[in-house]
């Protein structure tokens, strides 16, 4: 297996981890870091693997952090 999906796949495990915790802020600090570090991660599996492979790993990661892109939509049709 690719370095680039061991290190996605190690990012969705994180992701599931912290979403376990209990958080004050509904884990919106959690959420930034992990797209912090999600799109550079994002990139490589685009990079190594291709731009189907690197559609997938974005589809699983908006999935998982549905509720910033449900904003960003909100936000982005309020812009127009």
């Amino acid at each position: 297996m690719p370095l680039s999906l061991i290190l996605a796949c190690l990012w969705v495990l994180v992701a599931n981890l912290l979403a376990m915790r209990p958080s004050r802020d509904n884990h919106w600090r959690l959420a930034y870091g992990l797209i912090v570090i999600g799109i550079p991660i994002l990139g490589f599996v685009t990079y190594q693997m291709g731009p189907w492979w690197g559609l997938a790993c974005l589809v699983a990661a908006m999935s998982m952090l549905r509720w910033p892109m449900i904003y960003l939509w909100r936000w982005v049709r309020r812009q127009s």
